[in-house]
């Protein structure tokens, strides 16, 4: 079973030769760049959805009164 796929991807003059650029600073190849574009992507992607949610958790937490953690305890005491 094959663990990659080929892809044939165009870019733009510009955006290639940025990429080339990017890829002979780094001392990596073009694909490597990519790769790790597309995973600080992704990083980006997840870190900024948790913060969403710990963000409108932290909210109602705050509305029910717990701030501390011996608030959170002793609301789950109560529950």
């Amino acid at each position: 079973m094959a663990t990659t796929a080929k892809r044939q991807l165009a870019l733009p003059v510009t955006l290639s030769r940025d990429l080339e650029r990017l890829a002979r600073r780094k001392g990596k190849s073009m694909l490597a760049v990519l790769q790790d574009l597309v995973t600080e992507n992704e990083q980006d992607r997840l870190t900024q959805e948790f913060e969403q949610i710990q963000g409108y958790w932290g909210k109602k937490a705050k509305e029910k009164g717990i701030i501390t953690a011996r608030d959170l305890k002793r609301y789950l005491a109560k529950s």
